[in-house]
């Protein structure tokens, strides 16, 4: 792939978890297979690679998680900044032109989604989906000099939050009803804790 060409998938996974309690929610199975494999598969099909962003030390588990998948990994310089450092260095990993983001907590993003988020993009500088009257940041499709500006940008001006990479970026919005063709709301929701996994897992 030459540099400003393809499509990336970036997976922001290097967060602590600490609304799930002492077990990365990453790596924790639903109906079988580990969270972070589960959002894997269903970018794969969308992209010429896969960018896993992660602490040094969840490496070793994330690549049990993932094994036999074609995937890079990206780590965190400096740990525990939040996920816009988390989405700014996977940025940084990749030469694609785009690249599709979205959280290890994410399992159910349909790959029809991302497709459609790529096409919407085009030209642009990426493209969210809008749940509820709200812009999300995840899953998202951004061009990748453009994100890295907006994620500069929210650092050094604002307060580093996603919601200010988005303002900066100020890409195409999905109108709901166009997202809820692609996926149900249960699609596009975090698992942050227990019980939004047995929630996933009662989805299942």
């Amino acid at each position: 792939m030459r540099p400003d060409t393809g499509r990336a998938g970036v997976v922001v996974a290097g967060g602590r978890s600490t609304r799930f309690g002492d077990t990365d929610k990453a790596t924790v199975r639903v109906d079988g297979v580990p969270m972070i494999r589960r959002v894997v598969d269903g970018l794969a099909p969308a992209v010429d690679e896969i960018v896993v962003n992660c602490r040094r030390g969840q490496r070793p588990a994330f690549e049990a998680a993932l094994s036999g998948l074609e995937v890079r990994f990206a780590e965190d310089p400096i740990l525990d900044r939040g996920p816009v450092a988390g989405l700014r260095t996977g940025l940084q990993a990749t030469t694609a032109e785009y690249a599709a983001v979205v959280a290890c907590d994410m399992p159910f993003v349909p790959t029809a989604l991302v497709d459609h988020l790529f096409a919407a993009a085009r030209t642009h500088t990426g493209a969210v989906p809008e749940i509820g009257g709200q812009r999300q940041p995840f899953p998202a499709v951004v061009h990748v000099r453009a994100g890295l500006t907006a994620c500069a940008d929210a650092f050094v001006h604002q307060r580093g939050r996603l919601c200010e990479v988005v303002d900066v970026l100020d890409p195409v919005v999905v109108p709901e009803r166009t997202v809820r063709a692609y996926a149900d709301s249960a699609a596009l929701r975090n698992i942050n804790t227990r019980a939004d996994l047995y929630e996933a897992r009662v989805r299942t």
